[in-house]
């Protein structure tokens, strides 16, 4: 492991870090280790970040291709109001800065160079909306007396589905649609059309209602709500 004593370890953070009168950019992290295996990066990374965050929750995942390797973290939930796009910028910013301390970048847009250890990816998921609405009390609440993992295994082709409610002009309030096929991460319904499985922390049941969270920024408390019609 570099520290931050070590030659090219920078003491300052990504976001703080300048272009010079070149057009380079050269940024090393403090912790950043050379060669690193990519589970293992996105396993520190997530360490850190629960360590250094207190109050906010997070999922990482990993991609490869063939220009290289991504670590994406998913804000999943935070005390903190991220609904204007200020407050957004500004906590994307503190984790990506986090992030970059367990990598290095060096580019330079006017030659067209870029090389990095990885590429970091911030979001907020729409579990963070989720969690934001139901602190602040959500319309259609439903028991969550069935879990996900059951419902994926009690719910078959032949039963019905009634969207009840729903985001103002959604096209398919009201409407009433079969199941013909269930698969592991979505339903297919009637009129070609599917329905995928939401995050367990989205999702509410009690049997006979089914609660989809689908908030955003623009209406953290946007959800579907359906009618569970089991076939006979």
């Amino acid at each position: 492991m570099t520290d931050a004593n070590a030659p090219g370890a920078s003491a300052r953070l990504y976001s703080q870090t300048e272009y010079d009168e070149r057009g380079n950019f050269h940024y090393e992290g403090d912790i950043y280790r050379a060669g690193e295996a990519l589970p293992s990066l996105a396993s520190r990374i997530e360490r850190h970040l629960t360590q250094h965050f207190t109050g906010p929750a997070f999922a990482i995942r990993t991609e490869k291709f063939a220009g290289g390797r991504k670590v994406i973290v998913e804000i999943l939930d935070s005390p903190a109001d991220l609904t204007g796009r200020d407050a957004q910028n500004a906590f994307i910013v503190e984790v990506r800065d986090q992030m970059e301390r367990f990598g290095f970048t060096r580019t330079n847009p006017l030659q067209d160079f870029w090389s990095c250890s990885f590429y970091g990816e911030v979001r907020i998921g729409q579990a963070y909306w989720s969690a934001l609405a139901k602190r602040r009390g959500i319309r259609n609440p439903v028991d969550p007396v069935i879990s996900l993992a059951a419902f994926k295994k009690r719910i078959k082709a032949g039963d019905r589905l009634k969207l009840i409610d729903a985001p103002a002009g959604h096209r398919l309030l009201g409407t009433t649609r079969e199941i013909t096929q269930v698969r592991s991460g979505d339903l297919i319904l009637e009129g070609r059309s599917y329905l995928s499985f939401p995050r367990a922390s989205s999702f509410a049941c009690d049997g006979r209602f089914v609660r989809i969270a689908i908030g955003s920024e623009y209406g953290p408390d946007d959800h579907l709500l359906y009618e569970w019609q089991k076939a006979s």
